[in-house]
């Protein structure tokens, strides 16, 4: 499913009123009609009282029409009006003209304690009141109703977006709302997808509102849920060799888990061959715990790191595998970095550098731009700073924009881990995972995605489609876990372990199945 920017979906709607003649009354109906739907199907309407705020704008006017649904349906619907309706324009003025002529119960915000009235007597709140054009913080009374609202602990369906989220980072603008669904239309914003504007909004469903497929699927919406492909089925004849030979250069003293868990994972998603060049002095370690990994034991410096004096040795070995993943646990030791650097830059084949690895070439990193095959990068939010030069949180404010920006200038594929980890290709695409969860915040967890981005490739997955389906899985892991473990006590070691279930299931699925399935769309 396609994601839109706020600015995308203001032309998707001008486009769909000026270009196809759909009227925006129409559009504003079909938006109404769709959330009371999933109102109605969660919340028995009938004789209940619902609370709906309205603002000032068209979010005000899908209020409007929920409240009319209600009312026909033998629901009692009492709006709150949060701004000035001489300000309702086009199909809200129309709707509000209707609400009028109904007789349906309308007052203006007066004061908290008339909106502690309202809250205390009614069944469910409709929030309808700021929408997806929120720019900047939300105060005044539209805070203290927000709050109101959080605290009242009545349910909450939200209308496109829970009001204060920031339609295209997800950000909370002072404050928000916590809806327990929300109902998008057109397409989800990104807003809806980010943390922590997805956990705020519930359970997400969609409507396309009439839309034309010539608009919601659109060459130009370069941004969408992460859905890859089927994992190639598996050569009844094949040997080791069949899925996959990977190189991973990896370890230093004091850093044994990292090249275990990423040359595990390759293994353990479906990777034929894991060869591990680590320091000579951890290999004993490693593989008493490992035996399936075949070890190159390095020459170490004299912090135990892998030396320089590796390289030739190094790269003749890279050259010939399937991938090469470069810096789980490698350490920042000065001369390390600089094998890393070289390697990075000049290593043939597909390379995923994670890790150490991205600290190392963050002050060069303009050096994998010329390479001949594909370069992978996962950087978590403050290796994303390194690599661009950026604080996080001015990355945290436009994560999309600076993803497309720096998988540009760099011609990598760039998966920013994260809740949600983001995606990015060199031609602007961007895809938003919605597998993993919270327990996966545990040292390792990415040392485990560099091993499964490079099973996938092993399985036979162009590098594109092996970087999506390797973070896909990852996610369905950790997800797992939690579900078996609980979220506290989730280590890397546990998602490694439900690697090979996670494959299976992808496996088993069917075409139809979804790997987002809180992504609802209504028909």
């Amino acid at each position: 499913m396609k994601i839109a920017t706020v600015a995308q979906m203001r032309a998707m709607d001008q486009r769909a009123i000026e270009d196809f003649g759909i009227p925006e009354t129409l559009l504003m109906e079909n938006a109404g009609l769709a959330a009371y739907r999933v109102l109605q199907d969660r919340f028995p309407v009938a004789g209940r009282r619902i609370l709906v705020l309205c603002g000032s704008g068209n979010n005000g006017g899908d209020g409007l029409v929920v409240a009319r649904k209600i009312f026909s349906d033998g629901g009692q619907p009492q709006v709150l009006l949060l701004g000035d309706v001489t300000r309702y324009r086009g199909a809200a003025a129309v709707n509000w003209e209707i609400i009028q002529r109904l007789g349906i119960a309308t007052t203006p915000y007066s004061s908290p304690a008339a909106l502690a009235d309202l809250i205390k007597t009614c069944d469910l709140v409709v929030d309808a009141i700021l929408g997806t054009g929120l720019s900047k913080p939300v105060r005044g009374h539209y805070a203290d109703v927000i709050e109101s609202v959080n605290t009242s602990h009545r349910p909450v369906v939200s209308l496109d977006i829970p009001s204060g989220i920031h339609g295209d980072t997800g950000q909370v603008m002072g404050t928000a709302i916590r809806a327990d669904l929300t109902v998008t239309f057109g397409l989800p914003k990104v807003g809806n997808l980010l943390y922590p504007g997805y956990h705020y909004g519930g359970r997400l469903y969609t409507t396309h509102i009439g839309f034309p497929p010539r608009l919601t699927r659109a060459d130009d919406l370069a941004i969408a849920i992460n859905h890859p492909p089927r994992i190639p089925e598996r050569l009844p004849w094949g040997h080791k060799g069949s899925f996959g030979d990977a190189l991973f250069i990896a370890g230093a003293a004091d850093y044994y888990g990292a090249p275990y868990l990423a040359s595990m994972a390759f293994l353990k998603a479906g990777g034929g061959y894991a060869r591990l060049a680590a320091p000579a002095a951890i290999v004993p370690t490693i593989a008493a715990r490992g035996p399936e990994i075949v070890f190159l034991p390095q020459v170490e410096t004299d912090a135990g790191s892998i030396a320089f004096s590796n390289h030739d040795q190094l790269a003749a070995v890279a050259g010939t595998r399937d991938m090469v993943v470069i810096g789980p646990g490698l350490s920042l030791n000065e001369e390390t970095a600089r094998l890393v650097r070289q390697l990075a830059a000049t290593v043939p084949v597909p390379i995923v550098i994670d890790g150490d690895g991205l600290t190392a070439i963050s002050p060069s990193a303009d050096s994998v731009c010329n390479r001949s095959a594909d370069t992978v990068l996962t950087p978590h939010l403050g290796e994303m700073a390194r690599l661009t030069g950026r604080s996080p949180e001015a990355i945290q404010d436009d994560p999309i924009g600076t993803l497309q920006k720096t998988a540009g200038r760099l011609q990598a594929i760039i998966v920013l881990k994260g809740a949600h980890s983001l995606i990015g290709f060199p031609d602007q695409r961007v895809y938003i995972n919605t597998t993993g969860n919270h327990a996966m915040a545990t040292a390792g967890a990415g040392d485990v995605l560099a091993g499964a981005i490079a099973a996938m490739v092993g399985a036979g997955l162009p590098v594109d489609k092996a970087v999506c389906k390797g973070v896909a899985l990852h996610g369905t892991a950790g997800d797992l876990a939690a579900d078996a473990l609980g979220a506290d006590g989730v280590t890397a070691d546990d998602i490694l372990h439900y690697l090979p279930e996670a494959v299976r299931r992808d496996r088993l699925a069917q075409d139809d199945e979804t790997l987002c399935p809180d992504i609802l769309t209504i028909v």
